[in-house]
């Protein structure tokens, strides 16, 4: 028998049927186990968990068949509830499978801490915008009599503060400022020591009564 002779006989198309049939089945089992594992068309909506503490975000994942992780802190939140969900990935009203993982991330219990600049010897206008940018907020003005209107002390709740003091973000800083009035003295005298013989306001009125 040649091969041609071998290949369109019964007992070859025969064998090439039954190989032909049992890959099909075998493909259709394949299938039907991918979608029975992985819950084929059967989506869960993600619930919204912002503001909801850990305890009550496993409560209702669990009652989901969801699981979670957390992730880094982010900048603080003062309209969140400590230790609260303030941003979750996926989304609330997305469609996800069973088992699925969600990602949380938590605020903080305060806002992070920052070093306070060194803006002693500079002037109110110079150190306000720096203090405000790096997310401080400015209190109380006071002025010492100064040569200059610089900025001469920094204060926290009443005591002194000194620059490179780590402080809470948005911590109230108040502020001591030189009033120039020493400036003022200085250039009066300055005037008075050039002009020795220039006339008093007093003496020029005298002179105007005679």
């Amino acid at each position: 028998m040649t091969f041609f002779q071998f290949v369109f006989s019964k007992a070859f198309l025969k064998q090439l049927l039954l190989a032909i049939v049992a890959l099909l089945v075998l493909a259709f089992l394949i299938l039907w186990w991918l979608r029975f594992s992985t819950n084929h068309n059967e989506r869960i909506e993600v619930p919204n968990l912002a503001k909801m503490s850990l305890d009550k975000v496993e409560e209702t994942l669990d009652e989901m068949d969801l699981r979670y992780e957390i992730l880094d802190s982010a900048n603080y939140n003062p309209d969140f509830p400590k230790y609260s969900v303030i941003e979750q990935i996926p989304k609330p009203g997305k469609f996800v499978k069973e088992d699925r993982k969600l990602y949380l991330t938590l605020n903080p219990s305060g806002f992070r801490k920052i070093e306070v600049p060194d803006v002693l010897g500079r002037t109110r206008r110079q150190a306000e915008p720096t203090l405000l940018a790096m997310g401080f907020k400015i209190g109380k003005i006071s002025y010492r009599p100064h040569i200059s209107d610089n900025v001469l002390e920094l204060r926290y709740k009443g005591e002194k503060l000194d620059p490179g003091t780590p402080l809470q973000k948005t911590s109230v800083i108040d502020l001591i400022v030189g009033d120039q009035s020493l400036n003022r003295i200085q250039s009066e005298d300055d005037a008075s020591e050039e002009n020795p013989e220039a006339p008093t306001n007093n003496d020029e009125e005298n002179n105007d009564e005679f």
